[in-house]
């Protein structure tokens, strides 16, 4: 079964897409994990700066990593910093590195061969043109047998009738935990792209062959609340800047999380630095900072912490009751 959906947020496509693979995917148990996928999805975001999915208490998403996992990709890094967002990723290194780290494939293709500078010019000197590609599989490294395969084949830009619309072509999509994440960074790469091209944002598109839930994630599919379509969105503060000094504002929302001149990327890298002071154990600063934070980045922070102190409590309890 293939399935098209549409809708003005990721909340909406999130929680329409996990419905749809809970309801009608078919058995299949890839690596040995028993799975439920759909062959075949096409995803339609009209507001791509409504990008992060914040669905309390049914789905929580991790805000800090989103953020830094789009700083690490744009910067074209394969660094191990990330890790300090999201230590699951380790499971997925080889010798500590992710080998299928996106940015340098995206930055540094074959060393040297910057895509995203590429699609820009191409963009700039010829708006009509069909090659503003950036390619991410890569078989010379994917068939190597490491433990971290690109899931995103590639993504596409189109600038047509003053609009930049964007499509994401994936092998493969874990609906649940996944899916929130790409749809954060592809669509910032997409306001970016827009920016860069002089161009209005138009409308982001997310192909994947295989859509899927493991079947330790289908209980909660029956938690998600129905969102319905045309109800007020809430956008993220625009990101677009100019692509002569886009590292270095990188640099900075990495290293300090202050961008004086530039209000969304600050967002970003408050919400960062407030996850590392949460991670050394300033609990309490942390969460002051995120309450701080304009929503809807720091309405999604604050109950990330709220429930990292509920894990907290529980395992203590069961801790304690084993005792």
């Amino acid at each position: 079964m293939t399935i098209s959906l549409e809708g003005d947020s990721a909340a909406l496509l999130f929680a329409e897409a996990v419905r749809a693979t809970a309801d009608h995917g078919r058995p299949v148990s890839p690596r040995g994990m028993p799975t439920r996928e759909l062959h075949g999805a096409h995803l339609v975001l009209t507001k791509p700066r409504a990008r992060l999915l914040h669905l309390p208490p049914a789905r929580i998403l991790n805000p800090a990593f989103a953020a830094a996992e789009t700083v690490w990709h744009l910067l074209g890094s394969d660094a191990p910093w990330i890790f300090d967002y999201n230590n699951r990723l380790r499971r997925y290194a080889d010798n500590g590195l992710l080998r299928g780290a996106y940015g340098p494939r995206m930055r540094r293709w074959g060393g040297h061969i910057d895509q995203l500078a590429e699609a820009i010019r191409t963009l700039r000197e010829d708006p009509d043109s069909r090659r503003a590609v950036i390619q991410l599989y890569d078989p010379a490294q994917d068939a190597a047998g490491h433990r971290d395969v690109p899931c995103t084949l590639g993504f596409r830009f189109q600038l047509r009738q003053g609009q930049l619309h964007m499509a994401t072509t994936m092998r493969s999509q874990d609906a649940r935990t996944g899916l929130p994440y790409d749809l954060f960074f592809a669509t910032v790469l997409h306001e970016l792209m827009a920016g860069w091209v002089h161009a209005d944002l138009g409308t982001y598109h997310h192909h994947v062959d295989s859509l899927h839930l493991y079947e330790d994630d289908m209980s909660a599919a029956g938690t998600l609340p129905h969102t319905e379509s045309g109800r007020p969105v809430e956008e993220m503060p625009e990101l677009a800047t100019p692509w002569e000094d886009f590292d270095e504002l990188l640099g900075r929302v990495r290293r300090d999380g202050e961008v004086p001149s530039h209000p969304g990327w600050s967002q970003l890298g408050a919400a960062m630095r407030s996850y590392r002071l949460w991670k050394s154990g300033e609990l309490e600063q942390a969460e002051a900072m995120a309450a701080q934070m304009a929503a809807p980045l720091g309405t999604a922070l604050v109950d990330w912490y709220a429930h990292l102190r509920a894990r907290r409590a529980s395992r203590a309890a069961t801790a304690g009751g084993a005792r």
